[in-house]
């Protein structure tokens, strides 16, 4: 064992905690089309199969809710569902994402294939009057998004939201703060198990109130914005625009004026950043997509002398394991610097009823550089 390996963090809550699911729309294994639910097994291997969710413990009551309203919605609907293995059909996904109070947004993914615009605004004018109006007006949605979905060729980017009903975001309370979230911004799919790993994050990073915090892949800042009262200053750096805009809104929400949020891919922002930060006394914390940090970002900071300290949030260890390499590789002319060392690591249980969990490390230099 390179480091030590604590006992597993337990999530405070086991059913029912999944703030955001995406479900699919497809045919049951019945044959019933355009059910709404989750597919059985993976699309490669041969399984398309789509079962309503109805028995799954993760989920709250309410996502399930949602589902039981929109299966009655699109079985009404004169447009069909999508059909992965022919790519045609109409109405592909519902994605719901919940709140610990009463707010609940909504998106609908409809692959709009050749119609003209005025039948695509036809099918967001139907939605509208159904929830507004119509039998869906009382079922609670805050938020109401429709996504034109097109087949991507690689590089495409993908359809943006459009507000049809409600508020552009729903909020969360966390550890007393408030969270804005938008439709495509990543926020931790259990809040109540958040608040534990954040927790340990800033118990692990080790700062003083002289540290700067350098937040990698800050979403809606929800890490950084956790810390900024315990520190100098949090920097945050995020790809998606509409996160970096939440993060500064919920900076402002909750009256910190310590924080700043940079967008842009890490490997492009963060060379002229720690330039900028030599001499501080700086500690960084990553929390990237599944893939993990691309190599210039390790190379990078690596080569930042005055970061001493560094805590690595992994959602998949497995993908991040090349990232903890090249941490701890020896000095050489693509990793310079001292490298860094695993000093302790604890998986946080965010994922209850599954076999996956967040892993959190800590890393140190191995000698002053």
């Amino acid at each position: 064992m390179c480091c030590k390996l604590e006992d597993i963090t337990p999530s405070p809550i086991l059913n029912n905690y999944r703030n955001k699911n995406e479900f699919n729309v497809g045919i049951s294994p019945e044959g019933k089309e355009k059910t709404i639910g989750f597919r059985l097994g993976r699309y490669r291997g041969g399984s398309c199969t789509v079962v309503n969710p109805y028995d799954c413990p993760n989920l709250p009551e309410t996502a399930k809710d949602m589902v039981r309203i929109f299966q009655t919605y699109l079985e009404q609907s004169t447009r069909s569902g999508y059909d992965t293995e022919k790519h045609q059909g109409h109405w592909k996904q519902v994605t719901v994402r919940t709140t610990q109070g009463s707010e609940v947004m909504v998106m609908v993914q409809f692959n709009v294939q050749d119609l003209p615009e005025e039948e695509i605004d036809k099918e967001k004018q139907l939605l509208l009057d159904y929830f507004s109006t119509g039998p869906g007006r009382d079922c609670g949605i805050t938020s109401l998004f429709f996504q034109a979905h097109k087949q991507r060729r690689p590089g495409d980017e993908e359809a943006s939201y459009q507000l049809i009903l409600g508020k552009e975001f729903i909020q969360e309370k966390l550890l007393g703060m408030t969270f804005r979230i938008s439709p495509d911004a990543f926020f931790q799919v259990n809040t109540l198990a958040a608040e534990v790993l954040y927790c340990t994050v800033a118990d692990w990073c080790d700062f003083t109130e002289n540290s700067t915090v350098l937040d990698v892949c800050c979403g809606t800042g929800t890490i950084g914005l956790t810390l900024a009262k315990h520190v100098k200053k949090v920097i945050g750096v995020e790809l998606c625009q509409q996160a970096v805009e939440d993060a500064k809104v919920n900076a402002s929400v909750n009256g910190i004026q310590n924080a700043e949020f940079l967008c842009g891919k890490a490997e492009d922002i963060l060379p002229d950043l720690v330039r900028r930060l030599h001499g501080t006394e700086l500690v960084a914390v990553v929390d990237p997509p599944r893939a993990g940090l691309h190599t210039r970002v390790i190379s990078v900071l690596r080569k930042c002398s005055n970061l001493t300290k560094l805590v690595y949030v992994s959602c998949n260890s497995q993908s991040a394991m090349p990232n903890f390499i090249d941490l701890c590789r020896p000095t050489s002319n693509k990793y310079k610097g001292a490298a860094f060392r695993p000093v302790r690591a604890v998986p946080v249980d965010l994922f209850p009823h599954t076999r996956h969990s967040e892993l959190i490390i800590q890393f140190e230099r191995t000698q002053a550089t």
